[in-house]
Protein backbone atom coordinates (compact mmCIF):
# COMPACT_ATOMS: atom_id res chain seq x y z
CA UNK A 1 0.00 0.00 0.00
CA UNK A 2 2.55 1.88 -0.39
CA UNK A 3 0.85 3.90 -3.45
CA UNK A 4 -2.71 4.72 -1.11
CA UNK A 5 -3.71 7.83 -1.69
CA UNK A 6 -5.89 7.56 1.66
CA UNK A 7 -2.88 8.30 3.99
CA UNK A 8 -1.17 11.39 4.43
CA UNK A 9 1.70 12.77 2.52
CA UNK A 10 3.97 12.59 5.76
CA UNK A 11 2.10 8.93 6.58
CA UNK A 12 3.38 7.62 2.77
CA UNK A 13 6.34 9.32 3.48
CA UNK A 14 7.82 7.95 7.20
CA UNK A 15 6.10 4.32 6.06
CA UNK A 16 6.23 4.10 2.31
CA UNK A 17 6.10 -0.35 2.56
CA UNK A 18 3.55 -2.91 4.20
CA UNK A 19 -0.24 -2.72 5.50
CA UNK A 20 -2.11 -0.36 7.83
CA UNK A 21 -2.04 -2.28 11.07
CA UNK A 22 -4.82 -2.87 12.99
CA UNK A 23 -6.17 0.18 14.71
CA UNK A 24 -6.00 -1.19 18.34
CA UNK A 25 -2.19 -2.05 17.77
CA UNK A 26 -1.10 1.15 16.69
CA UNK A 27 -3.23 2.60 19.34
CA UNK A 28 -1.28 0.73 21.85
CA UNK A 29 1.64 1.44 20.50
CA UNK A 30 0.83 5.22 20.90
CA UNK A 31 0.42 4.39 24.53
CA UNK A 32 3.44 3.08 25.40
CA UNK A 33 5.16 5.90 23.46
CA UNK A 34 3.00 8.76 25.19
CA UNK A 35 3.64 6.58 29.03
CA UNK A 36 7.65 6.60 28.04
CA UNK A 37 7.04 10.78 27.33
CA UNK A 38 5.33 10.62 30.89
CA UNK A 39 8.16 8.87 32.55
CA UNK A 40 11.13 11.56 30.38
CA UNK A 41 9.33 14.15 31.53
CA UNK A 42 9.10 12.88 35.37
CA UNK A 43 13.06 12.65 35.01
CA UNK A 44 13.20 16.31 33.63
CA UNK A 45 10.87 18.15 36.20
CA UNK A 46 13.08 15.94 38.82
CA UNK A 47 16.54 17.78 37.51
CA UNK A 48 14.76 21.27 37.67
CA UNK A 49 13.48 20.69 41.15
CA UNK A 50 16.73 19.59 42.67
CA UNK A 51 18.41 22.30 40.82
CA UNK A 52 15.00 24.88 42.57
CA UNK A 53 15.05 23.23 45.82
CA UNK A 54 17.85 21.67 46.74
CA UNK A 55 20.07 24.50 47.68
CA UNK A 56 20.28 24.20 51.20
CA UNK A 57 21.14 20.43 51.25
CA UNK A 58 23.46 19.95 47.92
CA UNK A 59 26.92 21.93 47.50
CA UNK A 60 26.27 24.15 43.76
CA UNK A 61 28.67 21.68 41.83
CA UNK A 62 26.70 18.37 42.96
CA UNK A 63 23.24 20.23 42.59
CA UNK A 64 23.99 20.93 38.74
CA UNK A 65 25.27 17.65 38.21
CA UNK A 66 22.60 16.11 39.53
CA UNK A 67 20.25 18.39 37.26
CA UNK A 68 21.99 17.79 34.36
CA UNK A 69 22.05 14.10 34.84
CA UNK A 70 17.84 13.97 35.46
CA UNK A 71 17.29 16.53 32.59
CA UNK A 72 19.51 14.52 30.01
CA UNK A 73 17.70 11.08 31.16
CA UNK A 74 14.94 12.75 30.10
CA UNK A 75 15.79 13.91 26.74
CA UNK A 76 16.93 10.70 26.10
CA UNK A 77 14.10 8.85 27.08
CA UNK A 78 12.23 10.92 25.37
CA UNK A 79 14.15 10.60 22.24
CA UNK A 80 14.50 6.44 22.88
CA UNK A 81 10.38 6.73 22.87
CA UNK A 82 10.27 8.16 19.88
CA UNK A 83 12.64 5.57 18.13
CA UNK A 84 11.25 2.94 19.49
CA UNK A 85 7.20 4.09 18.71
CA UNK A 86 8.80 4.24 14.76
CA UNK A 87 10.61 0.85 14.64
CA UNK A 88 7.35 -1.07 16.22
CA UNK A 89 5.08 0.70 13.88
CA UNK A 90 6.93 -0.29 11.11
CA UNK A 91 7.59 -3.51 11.70
CA UNK A 92 4.14 -4.00 12.60
CA UNK A 93 3.22 -2.35 9.02
CA UNK A 94 5.59 -4.90 7.28
CA UNK A 95 4.23 -7.83 9.52
CA UNK A 96 7.52 -8.30 11.11
CA UNK A 97 8.62 -9.91 14.59
CA UNK A 98 8.41 -6.91 16.77
CA UNK A 99 12.12 -5.44 17.73
CA UNK A 100 13.71 -5.95 21.01
CA UNK A 101 13.36 -2.41 23.18
CA UNK A 102 16.55 -0.73 23.93
CA UNK A 103 15.25 1.65 25.64
CA UNK A 104 14.52 -0.33 28.98
CA UNK A 105 17.80 -0.95 29.61
CA UNK A 106 19.14 2.71 30.17
CA UNK A 107 16.45 3.41 32.29
CA UNK A 108 17.41 0.46 34.65
CA UNK A 109 21.54 1.36 33.91
CA UNK A 110 20.48 5.46 35.21
CA UNK A 111 17.74 4.07 37.77
CA UNK A 112 21.04 1.99 39.58
CA UNK A 113 23.47 4.79 39.05
CA UNK A 114 20.86 6.98 40.56
CA UNK A 115 20.28 5.15 43.56
CA UNK A 116 23.85 4.38 44.08
CA UNK A 117 24.32 8.33 43.91
CA UNK A 118 21.98 9.26 46.46
CA UNK A 119 23.25 6.68 48.85
CA UNK A 120 26.64 7.79 48.49
CA UNK A 121 25.52 11.67 49.40
CA UNK A 122 22.89 10.99 52.08
CA UNK A 123 25.51 8.76 53.72
CA UNK A 124 28.16 11.56 53.58
CA UNK A 125 30.68 10.21 51.04
CA UNK A 126 29.98 13.02 48.73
Amino acid sequence: MAHDDTRSRLAQRMFPDGEDPDPRFTLANERTFLSWIRTSLAFIGGGIAVEAFTGAIFSPGLRATLSIVLMAIGFVLAAGAAFRWFRIESAMRRKESLPLPLIIPIVSLASALGAGLLVLVFSGVL
